[in-house]
């Protein structure tokens, strides 16, 4: 058994809503997608989205939209609240 990645709450729930967003619509959110959900302003969803990159959980394509791809298997990811 792998041990649980190591994120905050909120990075976990930034992560659930990436993989339920992009199996319900057969493609990733943008952005916009995520800051509708979440409520919060563009700097905060971008600052997360950068933050996990660098922590190795999501990679995404530079200059590309919809482009977030989770790097984690889905029994590492938490439920959606």
């Amino acid at each position: 058994m792998q041990p649980m990645p190591d994120y905050t709450h909120k990075q976990g729930q930034y992560l659930a809503f990436i993989y339920y967003y992009t199996k319900i619509n057969c493609r990733p959110p943008a952005e916009a997608d995520m800051q509708a959900y979440f409520g919060t302003t563009p700097p905060t969803i971008h600052q997360m989205i950068m933050t996990l990159e660098e922590k190795g959980f999501i990679t995404k394509v530079p200059g590309k939209a919809r482009s977030i791809q989770i790097l984690l298997p889905f029994s590492q990811l938490p439920l959606l609240d």
